[in-house]
């Protein structure tokens, strides 16, 4: 097929492109940045301009929609909703014009909020921030887009929080804190935290083109997945340090200094890599249940612990 990858330059878009040309599809790249791994693929456009989308879907049989704004800190605000639902919007009207029946949207498990048990598709939609809450109204759009024709397909991919090689995100950041030989644990550790390899997710984005036309959702990340200690003296056995957790910081405490941190961040107007989100997210229970992908055929290549030592030894 001819397909589009709208935000196809960005981490997981250039894991799944690879993919997509090793089964020898044609793909066009729609992003607003250039792409450092395929450059000559790409066709510049931005999801808040419908017309710019229009060369990009030209010929093509299936559109992914990776473009997103997705950090904890974006500003203003309304850019979560200008790019993630006024994108999605845009998508859907440049797809009907170029007569395209097929899109798989990379949505994110952030649309379930906090949870305290494991969350699987039927879970109720939550979201604690307004990327979780534009990504939910995005999931509305596309929803409404399928449901008015039968021979449409959508496939809604909601993955944990995404790691690998060339990640710069917060797992990223955990990884690199750890190495630095200083990494004190906010709260008792025990929670829970579910991720997604880069090369499973973009397996299970690849996967989602095979499925026939309706309305697919699914959850990904790793399983078993691994509380935040289990995590943190994995990580320090990888990188040859001792595997014990070191200093311990109150749950509490680790909350005052997040909101310290936002309130010299709105006074300065710079941004920090603390925060109170970023505090909240890292201890609270992030477990969601891929068992529905799994059923319904999709074999993940790669464990979630070899999927961190890949990631350590090509970044650490």
């Amino acid at each position: 097929m001819k397909i589009a990858v709208i935000g196809g330059s960005g981490f997981i878009g250039t894991e799944l492109i690879k993919q997509l040309i090793s089964d020898g599809h044609k793909v066009v790249i729609g992003d607003k940045n250039q792409s450092r791994s395929f450059p000559e693929l790409v066709t510049i456009c931005d999801v808040r301009s419908y017309e710019s989308l229009i060369p990009v879907f030209e010929e093509c049989e299936l559109i992914y929609n990776l473009a997103a704004e997705h950090h904890d800190n974006v500003s203003p605000i309304s850019l979560y909703y200008d790019v993630n639902v006024t994108g999605a919007e845009n998508i859907i009207k440049a797809a009907n014009q170029c007569g395209i029946n097929n899109i798989i949207f990379t949505s994110t498990v952030a649309v379930y909020g906090f949870t305290s048990e494991t969350a699987d598709e039927n879970h109720p939609i939550n979201p604690f921030n307004h990327y979780g809450k534009s990504k939910a109204q995005a999931e509305d759009v596309f929803t409404k887009w399928v449901e008015a024709d039968a021979e449409r397909r959508l496939v809604v991919i909601r993955p944990a929080v995404v790691f690998g090689p060339g990640n710069r995100g917060n797992v990223y950041n955990l990884f690199k804190q750890v190495s630095s030989g200083f990494f004190p644990m906010i709260g008792n550790g025990e929670n829970q935290k579910s991720m997604g390899y880069l090369e499973n997710i973009a397996g299970l984005l690849k996967w989602g083109g095979t499925l026939s036309s309706g309305h697919h959702v699914f959850n990904w990340a790793e399983e078993p997945s691994l509380t935040m200690n289990d995590l943190v003296m994995f990580v320090k056995g990888c990188m040859g340090k001792p595997e014990k957790i070191g200093i311990r910081i109150p749950y509490f405490i680790g909350v005052m200094g997040g909101r310290f941190f936002d309130l010299i961040s709105f006074v300065t107007r710079k941004k920090f890599k603390i925060s109170y989100i970023r505090v909240r997210k890292f201890c609270e229970n992030t477990k969601f249940s891929s068992t529905k992908a799994r059923e319904a055929g999709f074999k993940e290549s790669v464990t979630l612990k070899d999927g961190i030592k890949t990631m350590i030894d090509a970044e650490f």
